[in-house]
């Protein structure tokens, strides 16, 4: 196998199982008690029809936009592409997973239209949310931009461009957990970035 495909298919094979695990934790998430909601999420989060319909959206734009970007590259180019891609595509799924695992049982989906915690929710502060607030959202950005620079289909230029977007649906989370945690939140906040890791620890 060459190099190309050894990457693309262990890059595949790592999304789907990274999407198994993340719909387990939303499936799980539906069956507890719900706590503290912001926007109107609440009844759309506990929807059947609102996952299966998100879920053909997603997986039907990606699939009708698997083809091929229309430029040419060298082998060279290639070679370095695939180099860049992989440098940012695993790691950010590494710290993705990181980021899921970490938050164990609180984990659950949000959207732009609002965020959802749990009646006995806490707050983690551990792992990778010691280093940044929104891992999971940085991860997957990382990881749309190596899936680029790996696939170079049109699917992955959406993901690429979307990825930014994030930061609306960490928005609603952010409007929830601190009206749940308030000052506990607030210190939080002061020692943790949302999105780009502090070089320097704060004395």
């Amino acid at each position: 196998m060459t190099l190309e495909s050894v990457i693309q298919w262990t890059g595949g094979l790592l999304a789907y199982s990274t999407l198994v695990i993340l719909f387990y934790g939303i499936w799980r998430g539906t069956q507890r008690q719900a706590g503290r909601v912001t926007g109107n999420a609440s009844r759309l989060l506990r929807s059947s029809l609102f996952y299966f319909l998100a879920s053909a959206i997603f997986f039907g734009s990606a699939y009708f936009g698997w083809k091929p970007l229309p430029w040419e590259t060298s082998p060279q180019i290639r070679v370095w592409m695939l180099v860049c891609g992989a440098f940012l595509y695993f790691p950010g799924m590494a710290f993705l997973l990181w980021a899921r695992l970490t938050l164990g049982k609180y984990y659950f989906v949000s959207t732009v239209a609002g965020a959802q915690l749990f009646a006995d929710h806490q707050l983690v502060m551990t792992g990778p949310y010691a280093i940044v607030r929104h891992p999971m959202y940085v991860g997957l950005a990382l990881a749309a931009w190596g899936a680029l620079l790996i696939y170079f289909t049109w699917t992955t230029v959406y993901f690429a461009i979307f990825a930014p977007m994030l930061a609306f649906r960490a928005y609603r989370e952010e409007q929830v957990l601190s009206a749940e945690f308030g000052e506990q939140w607030n210190k939080y906040c002061q020692r943790v970035p949302a999105f780009f890791p502090r070089l320097r620890k704060e004395k």
